[in-house]
């Protein structure tokens, strides 16, 4: 039995900073995580993607976002369990939680905060029939590394910030040799600076820009070659290429973790947001999984609720103590 103060479910960015603003409380924490390695989706989807709202750092790779958060973590000594799914959560008698992963794998601690982000996910895939026979030949759903489009023709689908984000990385880094970027309508849904890269960069002829459009057919003999473009006015379009890249988003779902009694909506955790607790006294949720009015989805908004989390948390396993917030900037993390 793994015994701690807090049991950290997901140890992607939101539950990596949590690690920390426990520490700050003298709180030692566990984190679970299905994935193999610590970093949630910056490190299994996309370590190499720039991120631009991470205050402090105009721009920071997703890869290197999970590095600092381990360093800045790594002083509180965290314990991790990776590669093993959360299954199952009992309340002890002693007013405490044993959390099980699908391996068998015991924690026991009077805490857990939930940090899943979208929980288990798979990408939302185009209806294109023969899409499966070129999985893994030159389709593929996430940009794990962008050095594997090096010199190759991209074809990229669709219309949020993912699939404007790579088009703009991948040409403006001269990565890949062609960009194509197709979307079905004329209007996008990603950032506004974002859609007036790509115009610009269309207007000067460094991406192949086209709306109104719909890759529906893929064509290669054991390996990709070709994507069919059909567009609303001009029919069929074929455009020689290496690489389908349907950039579509995922569909999250919360897996075992909504069958634990927490009070779920739209495929989310309900919280209050006075602490970011669920209905389930000393469950908490932080980050993507969680909702509540005016939720946003960004990791700095996790960061904030994983710090009012904790100190909820502290309060919960110390009544009898009184928290004064220190600053780090006069007592420094050895002061702690």
């Amino acid at each position: 039995m793994i015994q701690t103060d807090i049991i950290i479910i997901g140890a992607g960015p939101v539950g990596l900073f949590t690690v920390f603003e426990a520490g700050l409380l003298k709180l030692k924490c566990h984190l679970i995580d299905s994935l193999p390695q610590a970093g949630g989706q910056c490190s299994e989807i996309y370590p190499k993607k720039p991120i631009y709202d991470i205050p402090g750092f105009p721009s920071i790779l997703a890869g290197e976002l999970i590095d600092n958060l381990m360093e800045q973590a790594a002083p509180f000594k965290p314990g991790f369990t990776l590669g093993e799914a959360a299954l199952s959560i009992e309340k002890t008698n002693e007013n405490k939680f044993i959390v099980t992963t699908v391996k068998g794998t015991k924690h026991e601690a009077p805490i857990v905060i939930i940090a899943g982000g979208l929980g288990v996910f798979e990408p939302r895939k185009p209806p294109i029939s023969n899409i499966s026979d070129f999985e893994d030949k030159g389709v593929e759903y996430i940009i794990k590394d962008p050095e594997f489009y090096r010199g190759k023709r991209c074809v990229i689908a669709g219309g949020g910030d993912s699939a404007l984000d790579w088009s703009i990385f991948l040409t403006e880094n001269k990565i890949a040799s062609e960009v194509v970027l197709v979307h079905r309508s004329s209007s996008f849904r990603g950032h506004l600076d974002s859609v007036q890269k790509v115009i610009d960069l269309a207007e000067k002829g460094e991406i192949r820009l086209i709306t109104e459009a719909e890759v529906t057919g893929l064509s290669g003999n054991d390996q990709l070659d070709k994507a069919i473009v059909t567009h609303q006015k001009d029919g069929e379009i074929a455009i020689e290429t290496d690489h389908f890249i349907p950039l579509f988003g995922l569909k999250p779902s919360l897996g075992p973790i909504a069958d634990w009694g927490l009070e779920i909506e739209k495929n989310a955790i309900k919280v209050d947001t006075l602490d970011y607790s669920t209905n389930i006294p000393g469950i908490y949720a932080v980050g993507d999984v969680n909702t509540y009015e005016n939720k946003l989805k960004l990791i700095l908004c996790g960061f904030h609720e994983g710090t009012l989390a904790v100190q909820s948390a502290f309060a919960r396993i110390h009544p009898d103590k009184k928290n004064v917030l220190k600053y780090t900037t006069v007592n420094g993390i050895q002061g702690f």
